[in-house]
Protein backbone atom coordinates (compact mmCIF):
# COMPACT_ATOMS: atom_id res chain seq x y z
CA UNK A 1 0.00 0.00 0.00
CA UNK A 2 1.46 3.55 -1.07
CA UNK A 3 0.83 6.43 1.00
CA UNK A 4 2.48 9.62 0.31
CA UNK A 5 2.95 10.88 4.03
CA UNK A 6 3.36 7.85 5.87
CA UNK A 7 5.37 4.91 5.33
CA UNK A 8 3.68 1.60 5.23
CA UNK A 9 5.22 -2.10 4.93
CA UNK A 10 3.95 -5.76 5.69
CA UNK A 11 7.34 -7.99 6.39
CA UNK A 12 6.45 -11.11 7.81
CA UNK A 13 4.23 -10.38 10.71
CA UNK A 14 5.74 -7.12 11.61
CA UNK A 15 4.35 -4.03 10.12
CA UNK A 16 6.56 -1.38 9.76
CA UNK A 17 4.85 2.61 9.86
CA UNK A 18 7.07 4.98 9.27
CA UNK A 19 5.79 9.19 9.75
CA UNK A 20 7.19 10.85 6.49
CA UNK A 21 7.30 14.67 6.82
CA UNK A 22 11.21 14.92 8.14
CA UNK A 23 10.81 18.14 6.73
CA UNK A 24 8.75 19.78 9.38
CA UNK A 25 9.89 16.84 11.69
CA UNK A 26 7.07 14.63 11.07
CA UNK A 27 4.71 16.92 12.33
CA UNK A 28 0.91 15.75 11.37
CA UNK A 29 -1.36 17.54 9.23
CA UNK A 30 -4.97 16.93 8.11
CA UNK A 31 -3.75 14.39 5.39
CA UNK A 32 -0.88 12.22 7.55
CA UNK A 33 -3.87 11.57 10.21
CA UNK A 34 -6.19 10.22 7.54
CA UNK A 35 -3.33 8.07 6.02
CA UNK A 36 -2.44 6.91 9.56
CA UNK A 37 -6.38 6.13 9.94
CA UNK A 38 -6.15 3.81 6.96
CA UNK A 39 -2.67 2.47 8.21
CA UNK A 40 -3.99 1.49 11.90
CA UNK A 41 -7.16 0.24 11.00
CA UNK A 42 -5.07 -2.18 8.55
CA UNK A 43 -3.21 -3.21 10.64
CA UNK A 44 -5.35 -3.98 13.77
CA UNK A 45 -7.88 -5.68 11.01
CA UNK A 46 -5.40 -7.85 9.67
CA UNK A 47 -4.76 -11.34 10.93
CA UNK A 48 -1.63 -12.08 9.61
CA UNK A 49 0.26 -9.09 11.24
CA UNK A 50 1.18 -9.65 14.83
CA UNK A 51 3.12 -6.52 15.78
CA UNK A 52 3.65 -2.89 14.93
CA UNK A 53 6.92 -0.93 14.69
CA UNK A 54 6.12 2.74 14.51
CA UNK A 55 8.49 5.51 13.67
CA UNK A 56 9.76 9.00 12.27
CA UNK A 57 11.93 9.23 9.11
CA UNK A 58 15.03 10.68 9.05
CA UNK A 59 17.20 10.93 12.53
CA UNK A 60 16.47 14.88 14.12
CA UNK A 61 12.18 13.95 14.92
CA UNK A 62 10.23 11.17 15.65
CA UNK A 63 6.99 14.00 15.78
CA UNK A 64 6.94 17.30 17.12
CA UNK A 65 3.45 17.04 16.73
CA UNK A 66 0.35 19.12 15.37
CA UNK A 67 1.79 20.95 12.36
CA UNK A 68 0.50 24.18 13.57
CA UNK A 69 0.97 26.15 9.84
CA UNK A 70 -0.73 23.08 8.04
CA UNK A 71 -3.36 24.11 10.54
CA UNK A 72 -3.33 28.18 10.58
CA UNK A 73 -3.15 27.63 7.00
CA UNK A 74 -6.47 25.62 6.25
CA UNK A 75 -8.13 27.68 9.03
CA UNK A 76 -7.37 30.57 7.19
CA UNK A 77 -8.90 29.04 3.73
CA UNK A 78 -11.95 28.04 5.56
CA UNK A 79 -10.56 24.47 5.89
CA UNK A 80 -12.34 22.33 8.78
CA UNK A 81 -9.98 21.01 10.82
CA UNK A 82 -11.55 19.34 13.94
CA UNK A 83 -14.69 17.66 14.05
CA UNK A 84 -15.31 14.63 11.92
CA UNK A 85 -13.13 15.94 9.56
CA UNK A 86 -9.83 14.48 11.28
CA UNK A 87 -9.43 11.36 13.34
CA UNK A 88 -8.23 11.15 16.33
CA UNK A 89 -4.49 12.07 16.49
CA UNK A 90 -2.29 9.75 14.96
CA UNK A 91 -5.59 7.34 14.96
CA UNK A 92 -4.00 5.63 18.12
CA UNK A 93 -4.60 8.30 20.64
CA UNK A 94 -8.26 8.25 21.28
CA UNK A 95 -10.85 5.36 20.33
CA UNK A 96 -8.58 2.49 18.98
CA UNK A 97 -9.09 -0.78 20.51
CA UNK A 98 -6.22 -2.54 19.10
CA UNK A 99 -5.09 -5.90 21.32
CA UNK A 100 -2.05 -6.29 19.30
CA UNK A 101 1.64 -5.03 20.58
CA UNK A 102 2.44 -1.67 19.28
CA UNK A 103 6.41 -1.09 19.63
CA UNK A 104 7.42 3.06 19.25
CA UNK A 105 10.92 3.34 17.95
CA UNK A 106 11.96 7.03 18.82
CA UNK A 107 14.40 8.32 16.79
CA UNK A 108 13.99 11.87 17.56
CA UNK A 109 12.25 14.64 19.42
CA UNK A 110 9.29 13.05 20.46
CA UNK A 111 6.91 16.18 21.78
CA UNK A 112 3.28 17.33 21.60
CA UNK A 113 0.64 14.79 20.31
CA UNK A 114 4.24 13.26 19.34
CA UNK A 115 4.89 12.14 22.53
CA UNK A 116 0.93 11.27 23.21
CA UNK A 117 1.58 8.64 20.20
CA UNK A 118 4.54 7.05 21.78
CA UNK A 119 2.52 6.65 25.40
CA UNK A 120 -0.22 5.15 23.12
CA UNK A 121 2.41 2.37 22.60
CA UNK A 122 2.90 -0.55 24.45
CA UNK A 123 6.79 -0.91 24.38
CA UNK A 124 9.03 2.23 23.38
CA UNK A 125 12.58 1.84 22.17
CA UNK A 126 14.62 5.41 22.45
CA UNK A 127 17.36 6.83 19.94
CA UNK A 128 19.75 8.16 23.17
CA UNK A 129 19.35 11.43 21.38
CA UNK A 130 15.33 11.72 21.51
CA UNK A 131 13.59 14.21 23.75
CA UNK A 132 10.07 13.98 24.97
CA UNK A 133 7.57 15.99 26.07
CA UNK A 134 4.30 17.90 26.47
CA UNK A 135 5.01 21.38 26.60
CA UNK A 136 1.22 22.52 25.16
CA UNK A 137 0.65 24.59 28.42
CA UNK A 138 3.82 27.09 27.81
CA UNK A 139 2.08 28.20 24.59
CA UNK A 140 -1.37 27.90 26.30
CA UNK A 141 -2.77 24.35 25.42
CA UNK A 142 -2.96 21.37 27.09
CA UNK A 143 -2.07 18.08 26.10
CA UNK A 144 -5.73 16.81 24.68
CA UNK A 145 -4.75 13.95 22.52
CA UNK A 146 -4.75 11.49 26.44
CA UNK A 147 -0.89 12.88 26.94
CA UNK A 148 -2.13 13.93 30.31
CA UNK A 149 -4.33 10.81 31.66
CA UNK A 150 -1.46 8.49 29.59
CA UNK A 151 1.38 10.13 31.21
CA UNK A 152 -0.49 10.39 34.92
CA UNK A 153 -0.70 6.79 34.47
CA UNK A 154 2.56 4.99 33.14
CA UNK A 155 4.95 6.95 35.80
CA UNK A 156 5.00 7.58 39.42
CA UNK A 157 2.47 10.77 39.83
CA UNK A 158 4.51 12.95 41.09
CA UNK A 159 6.83 12.43 37.90
CA UNK A 160 4.17 12.90 35.77
CA UNK A 161 3.15 16.16 37.33
CA UNK A 162 6.49 17.80 36.93
CA UNK A 163 6.13 17.18 33.51
CA UNK A 164 2.85 18.24 32.89
CA UNK A 165 3.09 21.11 35.30
CA UNK A 166 6.14 23.07 33.14
CA UNK A 167 6.13 21.47 30.01
CA UNK A 168 9.80 20.11 30.23
CA UNK A 169 11.79 18.21 27.32
CA UNK A 170 13.62 15.15 29.08
CA UNK A 171 16.12 13.45 27.70
CA UNK A 172 15.93 9.39 26.66
CA UNK A 173 17.97 8.56 29.42
CA UNK A 174 15.62 10.32 31.89
CA UNK A 175 12.40 9.33 30.18
CA UNK A 176 14.08 5.91 30.87
CA UNK A 177 14.83 6.42 34.63
CA UNK A 178 10.94 7.17 34.64
CA UNK A 179 9.84 4.04 32.71
CA UNK A 180 8.39 6.24 29.80
CA UNK A 181 11.32 4.10 27.81
CA UNK A 182 12.25 0.14 28.18
CA UNK A 183 15.44 0.86 26.08
CA UNK A 184 18.13 3.19 24.90
CA UNK A 185 20.28 2.59 22.40
CA UNK A 186 22.60 4.33 19.78
CA UNK A 187 19.94 5.76 16.68
CA UNK A 188 22.25 3.03 14.54
CA UNK A 189 20.83 0.04 16.53
CA UNK A 190 17.54 1.78 16.82
CA UNK A 191 15.40 -0.50 14.51
CA UNK A 192 17.26 -3.75 15.07
CA UNK A 193 16.63 -3.19 19.09
CA UNK A 194 12.64 -2.48 17.96
CA UNK A 195 13.04 -5.37 15.85
CA UNK A 196 14.59 -7.36 18.63
CA UNK A 197 11.52 -6.98 20.94
CA UNK A 198 8.94 -7.76 18.33
CA UNK A 199 11.07 -10.90 17.50
CA UNK A 200 10.89 -11.48 20.98
CA UNK A 201 7.38 -11.30 21.02
CA UNK A 202 6.26 -13.51 18.29
CA UNK A 203 7.83 -16.42 20.31
CA UNK A 204 4.83 -16.21 22.07
CA UNK A 205 1.35 -17.73 21.34
CA UNK A 206 -0.07 -14.27 19.58
CA UNK A 207 -3.27 -15.18 20.62
CA UNK A 208 -2.10 -15.47 24.68
CA UNK A 209 -0.23 -11.33 23.96
CA UNK A 210 -3.55 -10.28 22.62
CA UNK A 211 -5.27 -11.46 25.76
CA UNK A 212 -2.72 -10.39 28.36
CA UNK A 213 -2.60 -6.88 26.54
CA UNK A 214 -6.87 -6.43 27.03
CA UNK A 215 -6.75 -7.70 30.24
CA UNK A 216 -4.07 -5.57 31.53
CA UNK A 217 -5.19 -2.46 30.23
CA UNK A 218 -9.07 -3.73 31.42
CA UNK A 219 -7.15 -4.53 34.84
CA UNK A 220 -6.71 -0.76 34.99
CA UNK A 221 -10.01 -0.04 35.95
CA UNK A 222 -10.72 -2.64 38.24
CA UNK A 223 -9.59 -3.95 41.38
CA UNK A 224 -7.67 -6.97 41.14
CA UNK A 225 -10.34 -9.64 42.24
CA UNK A 226 -12.62 -7.66 39.88
CA UNK A 227 -9.68 -8.05 36.94
CA UNK A 228 -9.51 -11.84 37.49
CA UNK A 229 -13.40 -12.46 37.46
CA UNK A 230 -13.60 -10.36 34.38
CA UNK A 231 -11.13 -12.72 32.50
CA UNK A 232 -13.11 -15.52 32.80
CA UNK A 233 -14.00 -14.77 28.94
CA UNK A 234 -10.55 -14.89 28.03
CA UNK A 235 -9.37 -18.22 29.75
CA UNK A 236 -12.69 -19.79 28.26
CA UNK A 237 -11.28 -18.30 24.48
CA UNK A 238 -7.50 -19.52 25.47
CA UNK A 239 -8.48 -23.11 26.55
CA UNK A 240 -10.18 -23.16 23.03
CA UNK A 241 -7.79 -22.32 21.44
CA UNK A 242 -5.45 -24.51 19.19
CA UNK A 243 -2.62 -22.21 20.27
CA UNK A 244 -3.33 -23.68 24.08
CA UNK A 245 -3.00 -27.34 22.32
CA UNK A 246 0.32 -26.16 20.36
CA UNK A 247 2.19 -24.78 22.90
CA UNK A 248 2.35 -27.65 25.80
CA UNK A 249 3.11 -29.84 22.83
CA UNK A 250 5.79 -28.00 21.50
CA UNK A 251 7.50 -28.16 24.73
CA UNK A 252 6.81 -31.70 24.82
CA UNK A 253 8.28 -32.29 21.87
CA UNK A 254 11.21 -29.91 22.34
CA UNK A 255 10.92 -27.62 19.12
CA UNK A 256 9.41 -24.35 18.47
CA UNK A 257 5.69 -24.25 18.48
CA UNK A 258 3.91 -23.17 15.57
CA UNK A 259 1.32 -20.63 16.58
CA UNK A 260 -1.83 -19.48 14.33
CA UNK A 261 -3.27 -16.98 16.38
CA UNK A 262 -6.34 -18.90 16.80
Amino acid sequence: MSYEFVRYEKRGRVAYITLNRPEVMNALHLEAHLELKEIWEDFRDDPEVWVAILTGAGERAFSAGNDLKATAQRTAAGGEVQGNARPPFGRITRDFDCPKPMIAAVNGAAVGGGFEMVLACDIVIAADHARFGLPEPRVGLFAGAGGIHRLARQVPFKHAMGLLMTGRIIKAEEAHRIGVVNEVVPIAELMATAERWAAEILQCSPLSVRLTKEAAFDGLLHSVDDAFERDHTRRETLLASADYVEGPKAFTEKRKPQWTGQ
